[in-house]
């Protein structure tokens, strides 16, 4: 029989106003358990990075799985211009300095007004960010700490006509190799190659975000190619995402844990010749189901 619950009532406490807590010591609490922040059981990487001429960024915490980043910056008391603005220059440090890693912004407050969630998710749209909403609260002698994620990222829908808009223009192969570098290209032209064996008429569309296909002048997307120097990402389209997603934990081809419609896969153009059936049935049936769409 479970432990019987009893009634308690929690009284808030103002961490900002408080004489025994500060911004130092709730750092010392999320980097002691990560997972307070409910984001999941990620490991701390970095406490107080130093960046020239921007201050300091409280922490920087890991996903182990994905090996995603998580730019975290904290505020006591409620959240205001600057902490934005502090936020969003990190996570732009953080991701020009190591661009082969995916980063993701989180802002800790204990109070996110209306009026600034309205301004963080204008932000949403070109930043994936966090907002993270913490509170204390007293109970029985003890302080309890609970958070509560006021805005997540923006899950990304297929229809990409509003991508292509936005970032279509001015990308071409030499854009790719010069930010993804040219040793993973191979491998996308690799599954590319595939793709074409199921619908011929796919041409590669190299975007400033991503490479896609398209059809007949038509955004296709059955796969969506994000090439890094060390990797490729890639998003394929496709029903049975959690059946896959069983298949492939056994095998080397990394299966990411995001916010996403697709199954998002990581490898490396070696791990992609070592298991080249195993993409080929995993890119037709893509293509099919695609195919049964039309």
């Amino acid at each position: 029989m479970a432990d019987k619950l009893n009634y308690r009532k929690a009284t808030p406490v103002s961490l900002k106003d408080h004489s025994d807590f500060n911004e130092k010591w709730l750092q010392a609490r999320i980097a002691d358990d990560p997972a307070i922040l409910g984001l999941g059981e990620l490991e701390v990487r970095s406490l107080e990075v130093s960046h020239p001429k921007a201050g300091r960024l409280d922490l920087l915490l890991r996903d182990p799985e994905s090996d995603r980043r998580y730019v975290v910056e904290i505020q006591l008391g409620a959240t205001d211009a600057s902490h934005i603005i502090r936020t969003l220059e990190y996570w732009d440090i953080q991701s020009k300095r190591y661009p082969h890693l995916d980063h993701c912004a989180v802002l800790v407050a204990e109070d996110i007004t209306s009026r600034f969630l309205n301004v963080i998710g204008l932000f949403n749209s070109a930043v994936p960010i966090i907002a993270i909403q913490l509170n204390a609260l007293a109970v029985d002698g003890s302080i309890v700490l609970n958070a509560v994620t006021v805005l997540d990222e923006i899950v990304r829908a297929d229809d990409e006509e509003e991508d292509d808009q936005k970032w279509g223009q001015g990308a071409d192969r030499a854009f790719w190799e010069q930010k993804a570098g040219a040793a993973t290209l191979p491998a996308v032209d690799a599954c590319f190659a595939i793709l074409r064996e199921f619908r011929p008429n796919l041409t590669l569309r190299y975007n400033r975000q991503y490479i896609g296909e398209y059809e007949d002048g038509m955004a296709e997307h059955i796969v969506k190619f994000w090439p890094r120097k060390q990797w490729v990402r890639a998003g394929i389209r496709i029903a049975d995402k959690e059946v896959w997603r069983q298949r492939l934990a056994e095998t080397p081809i990394e299966v990411l844990d995001v916010k996403s419609r697709r199954l998002v896969i990581q490898f490396t153009k070696d791990v992609f010749e070592r298991n080249r059936e195993l993409f080929l049935e995993l890119l037709k049936a893509a293509c099919e189901e695609s195919g049964d769409e039309d």
